[in-house]
């Protein structure tokens, strides 16, 4: 089974060559490319958060494999979904799912379900895809939604349960933590802070991170994909994380009163 693209035309172009010319027109002019063990993207309209995007991939050494954690913006039926379909399609062609790694991550965790429903009408993961693309031809992806109703219990298990699984594929694997940051405040606010909870990705403190959004009520959406990702990299090695760009949606619109923030990271 194919996954069809759900909001291709609509958060990014449906026609490829646009697709490609709209991706490479956000492409920094200079970027030393490096390698890490995890990225924070942000996954609004690419008119929104295109060039934070951007700036992450062409600065990543980007593997054959990635794991893509993304929130679910509605009620899914698991806590921690996995789409095991047969591959992702977007406009610039079809990406496989990784049925070997998907096999291995089921296998360190019991409370991973497949549920290829819940990632049907989501846009958080399928908005990373073009990019990853565009950087790597031989592309293969595992996504895993996670609901709004994971705790840091449940969150720590997902990410020790995927740096077992990719200790024990011996492959090299990309972990992807899509999030935009504060919702429809003032800039002002949205940078203030939009940096603390970047202060704690800085650190890779991810119990931090979730005490800091649940405490303060951050808009922060996708606080828990990150947690779960900083928490596998931290397991697998990684020391810091290392913020590459950050914008809220006011440089692009001219709205400064109601804006959304973008950042993305290395996890290195």
């Amino acid at each position: 089974m194919k996954r069809q693209p759900y909001v291709a035309g609509y958060f990014y172009p449906d026609d490829p060559d646009l697709l490609r010319k709209t991706v490479e027109s956000f492409m920094p002019k200079r970027s030393e490319k490096t390698r890490a063990y995890g990225v924070v993207a942000p996954h609004a309209g690419y008119e929104y958060s295109g060039p934070v995007a951007a700036a992450v991939y062409s600065s990543v050494i980007i593997p054959p494999r990635v794991v893509i954690l993304g929130p679910a913006h509605h009620p899914i039926g698991s806590v921690l979904a996995l789409d095991d379909s047969d591959s992702w399609l977007t406009p610039l062609g079809e990406v496989p799912v990784d049925s070997a790694l998907v096999d291995l991550i089921l296998s360190e965790g019991s409370f991973i379900f497949r549920d290829r429903a819940a990632h049907r009408q989501e846009h958080s993961i399928e908005v990373q895809i073009p990019f990853l693309q565009y950087f790597q031809p031989d592309l293969s992806i595992v996504p895993i939604l996670v609901s709004y109703e994971a705790d840091y219990e449940k969150l720590e298990e997902l990410g020790l349960a995927l740096a077992r699984a990719i200790k024990n594929s011996g492959q090299e694997v990309l972990l992807v933590a899509s999030t935009d940051m504060s919702h429809y405040v003032s800039e002002e606010v949205a940078e203030k802070l939009d940096y603390r909870a970047i202060s704690f990705m800085e650190r890779l403190d991810p119990k931090g991170l979730f005490e800091l959004v649940i405490s303060y009520q951050l808009t922060m959406c996708g606080f828990q994909p990150t947690t779960a990702m900083m928490v596998a990299a931290r397991a697998l090695g990684a020391k810091e994380g290392y913020l590459v760009k950050y914008q809220t949606s006011g440089e692009r619109t001219g709205d400064y009163q109601q804006v959304v923030g973008y950042a993305g990271l290395l996890i290195k």
